[in-house]
């Protein structure tokens, strides 16, 4: 069994027990966060869709910890005027555990 979510602008193909990485939740190591955004389920009667969401699904995570990805390095530089510029970037992400997935009436 397996659902599709949506969090923090992306899609995530999700099923029970599966670890990933998503966009920064506020919410503390160790708490319990619902996606309500689930736009399609396959379970044992086949696939099952929304428009654009399934009302009444649900993913049920549990968050692992925060972390920040690689940095990213940034480098702009014009030509003939000695103007270079170097910026950093790191992306926070939220670890999650995936509990439950449940389909709705």
């Amino acid at each position: 069994m397996y659902a599709i979510i949506e969090t923090g602008g992306k899609q995530y193909k999700v099923s029970s027990g599966e670890r990933l990485a998503v966009e920064k939740l506020n919410a503390g190591t160790g708490q319990e966060v619902v996606f309500d955004k689930v736009l399609a389920v396959e379970g044992d009667e086949g696939p099952v869709f929304g428009s654009p969401y399934l009302a009444g699904a649900s993913v049920t995570a549990e968050i692992l910890g925060n972390g920040k990805a690689k940095k990213v390095l940034i480098f702009r530089q014009k030509e003939r005027k000695g103007m270079r510029r170097l910026r950093g970037h790191r992306q926070p992400y939220t670890d999650i555990k995936i509990k439950d997935i449940k389909i709705g009436g």
